[in-house]
C-alpha cells in the first residue's frame, strides 16, 4: 500500500490517501504535482483505495507539499504520520 500525504499552508497535520499500487500512487503524486504548479487556484478531490468511503476536497493552492511513502504491516506501526516521521528517522 502506498500513501500520498498533503500538507496544506497554515495546517499542522498532513491529509492523507492510499493508493494499491506504485504505479497508482505515482500517477496520483504527478496528477498533484501539475495542479499546484499551475499557479491556479483549482478545487481538487482525492479518493483513497483502501478506505473506499474516504474523500479529499482541497483548494490546489493552499497545498504546500506532497509526499509518497510505503506502507507495510508493521513497518508504519507506531510511527508518525506524513513529514514529521521522516523528521523523526533521520535524527
Amino acid at each position: 500500500m502506498f500513501t500520498i500525504d498533503l500538507t496544506l499552508k497554515n495546517t499542522p497535520f498532513p491529509l492523507s490517501v492510499q493508493r494499491k499500487s506504485a504505479e497508482a500512487a505515482e500517477e496520483t503524486y504527478q496528477e498533484i504535482m501539475k495542479a499546484m504548479s499551475s499557479g491556479k487556484p483549482e478545487f481538487m478531490e482525492l479518493t483513497c483505495e483502501h478506505q473506499s468511503d474516504k474523500k479529499i476536497g482541497v483548494l490546489t493552492n493552499e497545498i504546500s507539499a506532497v509526499m509518497i511513502s510505503q506502507k507495510s504491516g508493521a513497518v508504519g506501526a507506531g510511527r508518525t504520520p506524513g513529514f514529521f516521521a521522516l523528521a523523526e528517522e533521520q535524527q
